[in-house]
């Protein structure tokens, strides 16, 4: 089976969960069944490598793009870099996509070679109303895309339950063509790992609690709800925020004069990390964390709370999307639930009352230590059990050989 990977994201350049999905899954596929597949990955960058079976090509376009407003100028190279991975595959039996910033291509192989069209359900552009501030009018461009790419799809992937039920809703896919393949988690790298270094050279002081949050600065991963929370949350407790890459200079203000505030009105130690941090220091910052914190408004799945549950922390996460189907109340975390507004957003109806209950589940928590160790004990013996690459690799594969006909395939 000839395999192409269309993607935005792949190592060194991951900035979220469909880049971190497609590093894993990549050379799992490439392994299966003794490496007899071809598994080829077209990606945006400068990225070029050759291992076997497998073949790593970035693109990069380098001609001048006119457009009427700065927000269209993402939009407009992304659908150059489509056209020019369209041009470049000869042939492929499946053609996988992630995100819309390569479904236009994925929509083009598909006539051009014949490929079975395959898409990945990572988010979804109307439910994601705040990339309007990124984007501009080019925000109607990426939804539309994304519209048709589904609508031509002869496959999809939903990372969760929750998400199945989305692309139905929204753009029709029948259910017969639409299979949950869950997110999963490498366990040999993420596991329990304490380094007290990475603690020090953050100013971490390991001898008290640590409430940790980690993710970008965007309205949908729900960070200023967070930094809202921190004046409710019970002294004597340390808030780390490893959080940086501001959707929009806008929110990244915002996102300062918030932590300002919280710092103002609290007697806790708010350490804010804005750099993007190497891996090994954020398995120790799991480790070592008494309490991970999701406040995500929307989340097709969250890989970010299995990284915390494989290194044996309990979380405190929105109960949106896919986490319910990660994160188990009482017995690895607690799930907080808050009634949406009617601005199509999202948002929580109430922000004010989401914060306070993040930080009531968090106080109960911190609360009781001997439930945060059994938390942490059955949250890393779920991940074990469910959520490991090689099966989703495989789950993977089995779905291609069903979509190109394989009647052995389930």
């Amino acid at each position: 089976m000839k395999i192409v990977f269309l993607t935005n994201e792949y190592p060194p350049h991951i900035y979220g969960g469909a880049g971190v999905h497609v590093e894993y899954l990549v050379p799992e596929l490439a392994r299966l069944d003794d490496g007899e597949h071809t598994v080829e990955v077209l990606c945006f960058g400068e990225q070029r490598a050759q291992q076997g079976n497998l073949r790593v090509q970035g693109v990069q376009m380098e001609c001048p793009l006119p457009f009427q407003d700065r927000r269209h100028r993402r939009f407009m190279e992304t659908l150059l870099r489509d056209i020019a991975m369209a041009g470049s595959v000869a042939e492929a039996d499946i053609v996988h996509c992630h995100t819309w910033y390569t479904h236009l291509a994925g929509c083009l192989l598909k006539q051009l070679v014949g490929a079975k069209l395959v898409l990945t359900t990572h988010s979804l552009e109307p439910h994601r109303p705040w990339k309007v501030e990124q984007l501009g009018t080019a925000y109607q461009g990426s939804a539309w895309v994304e519209k048709t790419a589904y609508q031509n799809a002869d496959g999809v992937v939903a990372v969760s339950e929750s998400m199945r039920a989305d692309v139905q809703s929204l753009y029709g896919v029948a259910n017969d063509i639409i299979r949950v393949i869950h997110n999963g988690i490498d366990l040999n790298q993420f596991k329990p790992t304490f380094k007290p270094s990475v603690l020090q050279a953050y100013g971490i002081d390991p001898e008290q609690p640590i409430v940790l949050f980690v993710g970008r600065i965007t309205r949908q991963k729900g960070i200023i709800h967070l930094v809202n929370a921190i004046r409710h949350i019970n002294p004597g407790v340390q808030i780390v925020l490893c959080a940086g890459t501001p959707d929009t200079p806008e929110i990244g203000e915002e996102m300062k004069a918030r932590v300002g505030e919280a710092r103002n009105a609290t007697t806790n130690t708010v350490i804010w990390i804005p750099q993007t941090i190497a891996k090994d220091e954020l398995i120790a910052l799991y480790t070592h964390a008494s309490l991970f914190v999701c406040p995500s408004v929307y989340e097709p799945f969250g890989i970010i709370n299995l990284e915390a549950m494989a290194c044996g922390t309990p979380v405190v996460a929105a109960a949106v999307g896919g986490i319910p189907e990660v994160v188990v109340p009482v017995e690895t975390g607690l799930l907080v639930s808050f009634q949406t507004s009617d601005r199509g957003d999202f948002e929580p109806q109430d922000a004010e009352v989401f914060s306070r209950d993040l930080a009531d589940s968090i106080n109960l928590l911190l609360n009781s230590p001997e439930t945060l160790q059994g938390m942490g004990l059955k949250a890393r013996q779920r991940v074990e059990k469910h959520f490991g690459w090689t099966s989703i690799a495989r789950q993977t594969l089995d779905f291609y050989k069903k979509i190109l006909g394989d009647s052995s395939s389930t």
